[in-house]
């Protein structure tokens, strides 16, 4: 991944979110105001070996997952270097759950789980449309949903870290992609 720190800010009525993503090395901080949801995006960034700079406070806890999660996904799809490894996939065991992700970083975006949270299987999904990636989430066992959602975030981690390496190469059939689009208001609309 690139070395230099992407940041976004989201604010609205319902949440005030900052979120800073720099390369390995530098110790995350989040502070979302939802103690699972912190717990959560630390084993993310772990993980993916990404440090997190996250402060976010919202009205409702499923306005503040979904905003996290949507601005998480915007500053991944700013901070993906355009000739990464582009596909990751990682299983991983959490006691008596067992999940598998798979992401393509390609610009793509599409979600298929689901976890069995809707709350987190929402999450998930907004960050994949808002990265435009591709992840497809496996539960192929577990009972504790507390196991099966981190096990889940572990997995997303590992298969980002692989999927974001430098290559060196655009690593697609059709080349670099180019796309020149003009006439677009300054700010952006509800999302």
């Amino acid at each position: 991944m690139s070395r230099s720190a992407t940041v976004v800010v989201r604010e609205s009525n319902e949440t005030q979110i900052r979120i800073g993503l720099d390369g390995a090395g530098v110790e995350s901080s989040i502070a979302t105001t939802e103690p699972f949801l912190d717990h959560m995006l630390v084993a993310l960034s772990r993980y993916a070996g990404v440090a997190f700079n996250i402060q976010a406070r919202g009205d409702l806890r499923h306005h503040l997952i979904e905003d996290v999660a949507i601005a998480l996904g915007q500053a991944f799809a700013a901070h993906i270097p355009a000739t990464c490894a582009r596909y990751g996939e990682r299983t991983v065991p959490m006691d008596d759950a067992l999940v598998q992700v798979v992401v393509d970083m390609g610009g793509r975006p599409y979600y298929r789980g689901p976890l069995p949270a809707k709350l987190y299987d929402h999450f998930f999904r907004s960050f994949a449309d808002n990265a435009r990636a591709t992840i497809h989430v496996r539960v192929l066992r577990g009972t504790d949903r507390h196991h099966i959602i981190e096990a889940a975030f572990k997995a997303l981690g590992f298969a980002l870290r692989e999927a974001l390496v430098e290559t060196g190469a655009v690593f697609s059939t059709k080349g670099a992609v180019k796309l020149d689009v003009s006439g677009g208001a300054a700010s952006g609309g509800a999302r």
